[in-house]
């Protein structure tokens, strides 16, 4: 193959892993839901909300909601942290998951987005589990880590601001017990980490974290091709 930069694909194209976006027709995306998705009738509820909203891409796949679901209950996680929330679909999802004495410690900016989750959140009989803080993310992670809750939670799901994903991955890790799990999304970024454009700082911070990841001896890890990529970090 002649050497050069690569030919970067159309977010459209690279979007299709995602079911409620570009593969919403795909025949394909469409079996897989047909022969895979369980999804709870209020998440299902929670979900047809938000594809009402202009901002809907920003949502977490069905998808790969229920294989992040999954995994926290194989590790039997009981405390999670989600940083960045949007209308709350995949809070929902991870506290159905979590045991009745589990916590997600939500981190959004947002009173108006997270407010569309929070009478679903009700109605699914699991709001107390949800501990919404509306602040800058940092400050959430810094202060839990201040409150002693280091090594202490399970599972983690980063999908905020790309411009701190580096130290949400750094605070996640002091507070994600060994044997623990962060999740990283859109570390794909609609195909854009192919050839990061020296002026596109969200694309050059996701593409520097998942160089970062793959030497980080502290954790083992996978990259899978769902929804726009999402990073696995098993935390040793």
């Amino acid at each position: 193959m002649a050497s050069g930069r690569r030919q970067v694909p159309s977010y459209d194209v690279i979007n299709t892993f995602k079911s409620h976006t570009g593969a919403k027709d795909n025949p394909l995306m469409g079996y897989v839901l047909d022969h895979s998705l369980r999804e709870h009738p209020v998440l299902k509820k929670l979900k047809l909300c938000t594809l009402e909203h202009p901002e809907n891409g920003m949502m977490v796949a069905c998808e790969q909601a229920q294989l992040m679901a999954n995994l926290a209950k194989l590790i039997k996680a009981k405390k999670a942290i989600e940083v960045g929330v949007f209308t709350g679909y995949n809070a929902l999802n991870l506290a159905l998951a979590l045991p009745a004495d589990g916590k997600v410690v939500a981190c959004d900016v947002s009173e108006e987005f997270t407010s569309v989750g929070k009478p679903f959140w009700k109605e699914a009989g699991v709001e107390h589990k949800i501990d919404l803080r509306i602040q800058p993310a940092l400050q959430t992670l810094d202060e839990l880590v201040a409150a002693g809750e280091a090594e202490t939670f399970d599972f983690a799901f980063i999908d905020a601001d790309k411009a701190n994903y580096d130290q949400y991955y750094e605070k996640c890790l002091l507070l994600i017990r060994k044997g623990g799990i962060i999740a990283i999304d859109n570390v794909l970024w609609g195909g854009k980490v192919l050839n990061p454009e020296k002026g596109d700082k969200d694309t050059q911070c996701i593409h520097k974290l998942n160089e970062k990841i793959h030497r980080d001896t502290r954790v083992n890890i996978s990259m899978i091709t769902v929804g726009d990529g999402l990073t696995l970090a098993f935390k040793l």
